[in-house]
């Protein structure tokens, strides 16, 4: 999804770490739907550079969901773009660790 006049860029951020991690953020306000009720569409990842997800939350496909080495996490239950948000970087501090 490209940002056209109703879809706004919030974040778009990749950074490369020495160590050969890569973190990805993508979040998009997008207008109200069905497919994005939150108004946000987002995509935050933190894995290798050689591809290997060590974790993922996005909404890409209008569900949300999180991903991890292992694959997609069939348990999880969206508790809030906010508590997404802490989620996220809390786990990516503890792989930084």
């Amino acid at each position: 999804m490209e940002a056209g006049d109703d879809v706004r860029v919030l974040e778009d951020t990749t950074r490369h770490f020495p160590d050969g991690m890569v973190l990805r953020v993508r979040v998009l306000a997008v207008p109200e739907s069905e497919k994005f009720p939150d108004g946000v569409k987002y995509r935050l990842h933190y894995g290798t550079a050689d591809g290997t997800t060590l974790v993922r939350y996005d909404n890409s496909h209008g569900e949300h969901e999180r991903h991890t080495r292992d694959g997609l996490d069939d348990d999880y239950e969206f508790p809030g773009y906010d508590a997404v948000q802490e989620g996220f970087w809390a786990e990516v501090a503890a792989f930084r660790d």
